[in-house]
């Protein structure tokens, strides 16, 4: 694989990587988690009706403040003083749509961060030329599944709303070039998540962490893109808080699947789990890898 030294790859030594020989490198991941209990980011949620609940007790189970400021008379002006801003394209009408494009022109012009979670992306083509539409307004971060991420970048045609047909190893490429042509990192959520950002020296991990009990609950990968609004907003590097962020979420999962039998108890065990997960807990369930050769993708 050709993996190097961790900290000549992630100077915040975020995490525990896994090298091609198979040495486990056990990283720090004090800054990032502990970042957002210490600044309590607020965090603006543009999102769809299935998910405003959970998603709302989950930023405030990792220590973020949730408000769901939609309309479009108002979102804009608290975009502005908002730490982070989340649209989620998962149930939007009209008046949400214009709601989104009022708070990406407030968080725009605070320079504050912006995640867009593609749902259903290539699948409907009234939300897809929304994405697009805003697209050039250049978020923060772009996180959706592989059939969402592919369909996005124009190489493919969606999935079924939230469950992908594609696999993460298919959404490397589309990945790479929608980071490219974004400035957004990008993360392919999945069994093993994707996390890639093209420049320079573009860069792409593999983390293996949650549980899949997770697809068996409403609203924990929309809560996942509020949640890395809060990460983001509460750290200066981009990769590595999107990184940080799908460790604790895929964390919380593994330990709640350790305490639950079914669904319903798996939810509270689960939001339980954002809330009371140490570093060192974190750092214990996941393990993340250097995808190698991507140079030539990017």
């Amino acid at each position: 694989m050709g993996c190097h030294a961790v900290a000549e790859i992630y100077p915040l030594n975020l995490l525990s990587v896994r090298t091609s020989e198979g040495i486990v490198v056990d990283c720090s991941f004090l800054r990032a988690h502990d970042a957002v209990r210490d600044t309590a980011p607020l965090i603006q949620c543009l999102t769809n009706k299935v998910v405003s609940n959970i998603s709302a007790n989950a930023l405030l189970a990792i220590g973020a403040s949730p408000a769901m400021v939609d309309t479009p008379d108002e979102s804009q002006d608290f975009a502005k003083i908002a730490s982070g801003v989340l649209i989620n394209c998962g149930t939007p009408n009209s008046e949400q749509y214009d709601g989104m494009r009022e708070a990406i022109a407030g968080a725009t012009a605070a320079g504050n961060p912006w995640v867009l979670d593609p749902v259903g992306a290539g699948g409907l083509h009234k939300r897809t030329e929304f994405m697009h539409e805003v697209l050039p307004q250049r978020p923060t971060a772009i996180r959706g599944n592989a059939s969402e991420i592919i369909a996005l970048a124009g190489t493919g045609a969606g999935g079924r709303g939230v469950e992908s047909t594609d696999g993460v190893e298919a959404a490397l490429e589309p990945a790479l070039k929608l980071s490219r042509e974004t400035g957004a990192v990008v993360a392919v959520s999945g069994p093993t998540d994707l996390i890639v950002q093209a420049g320079e020296s573009p860069r792409a991990v593999s983390l293996e962490s949650g549980h899949p009990m997770l697809q068996n609950v409403i609203g924990t990968g929309c809560s996942l893109g509020a949640i890395c609004a809060a990460y983001l907003a509460a750290w200066e590097d981009p990769f590595a808080a999107i990184i940080a962020a799908h460790a604790h979420v895929g964390a919380a999962g593994s330990v709640a699947a350790e305490k639950s039998s079914a669904p319903g108890s798996f939810a509270v065990a689960w939001l339980d789990a954002l809330h009371e997960l140490s570093t060192d807990g974190i750092k214990k369930r996941i393990s993340a890898s250097e995808v190698a050769d991507i140079a030539g993708l990017s």
